[in-house]
């Protein structure tokens, strides 16, 4: 996935109501951009950070930026943009390169399911069981390279878990894919600490034959890409 246009250094004043931040450009000008991440951003929003916009010149958006990256000390990097795994995912889908799902040749994202719910991909293939695929954004980072999940309570995450777990009893697959936008985590866990009925909900759908993995990124001021899997702990 690659941005649409070059991104511009700035640094971080402060993110407010949620989707709102203000940065301060390398030429001194202040600007508001678009903060495309509705969660805590844990560890993401201290003042001074490093970060990358896009700009925007389309006159339908009130904000001419949009906050895309954070880059630390020693060249890694951290996307922000949470609607960015799902377009990452789909393009791997795509290439049929995430190894445990490429046998699948149909992708259809956000297709309905459960209640009231849509899945992030429905994967079908002629002699296979369909495939239910949920993604979710990964940039919580705490203690040495674990990158974990999720960094706020996230109820509408666990009723996806007990929707998948559904989908496993009428027969079909499901698969929670996690996507570390970090490029200085080795390992994934849970934060039950944060959330323990999400982790609660997340072993129970194991245990009903739900499959989780999880992939890290290449992150870098042209784009975001699907790099390698990485091992959970459970």
């Amino acid at each position: 996935m690659r941005f649409q246009t070059p991104l511009i250094p700035a640094r971080l004043i402060r993110r407010y109501n949620r989707f709102l931040s203000d940065m301060v450009l390398e030429d001194g000008r202040e600007v508001v951009a678009h903060c495309p991440n509705p969660g805590s951003m844990m560890g993401l929003k201290d003042p001074g950070l490093r970060c990358w916009l896009e700009r925007n010149d389309d006159p339908k958006k009130k904000l001419r930026y949009g906050w895309r990256l954070v880059e630390f000390p020693g060249g890694h990097w951290s996307g922000i943009d949470t609607a960015v795994p799902n377009r990452v995912v789909k393009e791997a889908l795509a290439a049929r390169a995430i190894a445990e799902l490429a046998s699948y040749g149909g992708v259809r994202p956000e297709v309905k399911y459960g209640q009231k719910s849509r899945v992030d991909f429905l994967l079908t293939e002629p002699g296979l069981r369909d495939a239910y695929v949920e993604v979710k954004n990964v940039h919580l980072r705490r203690e040495g390279d674990w990158a974990e999940f999720p960094d706020s309570v996230t109820a509408r995450g666990a009723r996806h878990l007990d929707e998948l777990a559904a989908m496993v009893a009428a027969g079909h697959r499901a698969v929670m894919v996690y996507l570390v936008q970090r490029t200085d985590c080795a390992r994934f866990r849970l934060a039950d600490d944060i959330d323990p009925t999400y982790a609660e909900a997340f072993r129970k759908a194991r245990a009903a034959g739900v499959e989780a993995i999880c992939y890290d990124t290449a992150i870098s001021r042209d784009g975001v890409t699907l790099r390698a899997p990485v091992p959970i702990e459970i």
